[in-house]
């Protein structure tokens, strides 16, 4: 039996399950309208550490240990360990794999990176590949702004249309274990560049690669928008969900009611982010505090991940080089 349908979709017919998982947020996006969704709020966004780069190592090592903890699985019985961040090399998630004994598998998918994890994991465990597979990812407001536009000191004034990267980190086990909502259908998306150049508005740039990979699920899978409770993309921000929508509604689809995005949902109104939130932390943190409490308290029965990526880097941009974007979708079930 084929476990590939159409073109760009995976299903999981063994159905594997998001068994634990652990999301911390820092001070800022504890005052948003999700915090009740976090597992942990940040007391400050330091942690003790010298620089915003080590802090965002712990960050992403404590995601790790209390996910593990939550159930007592020991490091020795995961078989992989799938992490990646948006700092060069994806160092976050090196250095802190070192720190676990057990094969590393670095990705890069910028801020879709999560959804990637979820993926790939996903495979691991339907092959019989693995029993138990650690997945993980952070960012951090300071070490995004330094690396991708100007360190925080120098307090350059934002747009509207700009990102405010979420501080965060969020880590899961998926196993066949009797617990958590299933990974049901994994559609990987393709890179798509529409030209855009403007690092300032990614929402714009992201919003055709998230129109084509929920395209392309809907006609893998069969389905409607209407098939799913919630459809979460993954930082689209205010303006990058407008031109989502338009996309949708020019090509007739319906249930557009169900599309929401965890960028533009993680902070207030009352809060000044410009367009919303990012970040590799952004879609990870919504998705297994807002988007697995909805489905555990049976708010939700079916749930669809579009976790959106810019892939540039601080040197093409400079170069005046376009942003190509990707998106990949996760289906959940309850």
């Amino acid at each position: 039996m084929s476990k590939r349908i159409g073109q760009r979709t995976l299903t999981f017919s063994r159905a594997p399950r998001i068994t634990s998982s652990y999301t911390l947020v820092g001070p800022r996006e504890g005052k948003g309208p999700h915090a009740l969704d976090f597992d942990e709020i940040l007391p400050d966004d330091t942690l003790g550490q010298k620089t915003a780069e080590k802090t965002e190592r712990l960050m992403l090592e404590l995601a790790i240990t209390k996910t593990l903890e939550q159930h007592d699985t020991a490091i020795e019985d995961v078989q992989f360990l799938i992490a990646g961040d948006l700092l060069n090399q994806i160092t976050t998630s090196c250095l802190a794999a070192s720190t676990y004994p057990v094969p590393f598998l670095g990705i890069y998918g910028a801020c879709s990176t999560f959804a990637q994890a979820l993926g790939l994991g996903a495979v691991l465990l339907e092959g019989d590949f693995a029993q138990q597979v650690l997945i993980g990812t952070a960012s951090h407001y300071q070490t995004a702004e330094r690396q991708f536009r100007y360190p925080i000191e120098l307090n350059v004034q934002h747009l509207q249309t700009n990102h405010v990267t979420v501080t965060g980190a969020a880590a899961a086990i998926l196993s066949f274990a009797d617990r958590g909502p299933r990974i049901t259908h994994a559609t990987f998306g393709q890179v798509v560049d529409m030209g855009l150049k403007d690092p300032h508005d990614m929402g714009s740039a992201m919003a055709p690669a998230a129109f084509h990979t929920i395209k392309a699920h809907l006609a893998d899978t069969g389905r409607s928008l209407q098939d799913y409770d919630l459809v979460l993309t993954g930082d689209l921000g205010k303006q990058g969900r407008k031109m989502l929508r338009l996309l949708l509604e020019r090509e007739g689809f319906e249930g557009l009611e169900r599309l929401q995005d965890g960028g533009s949902q993680i902070f207030g109104d009352w809060q000044p982010v410009g367009a919303g939130g990012s970040g590799a932390a952004c879609v990870a943190v919504m998705t297994l505090g807002y988007v697995l409490n909805r489905l555990n308290s049976a708010k939700a029965r079916r749930a669809l991940i579009v976790a959106t990526g810019a892939l540039l880097s601080a040197l093409t941009v400079l170069q005046g080089e376009s942003i190509p974007c990707i998106a990949h979708a996760i289906a959940l079930e309850q």
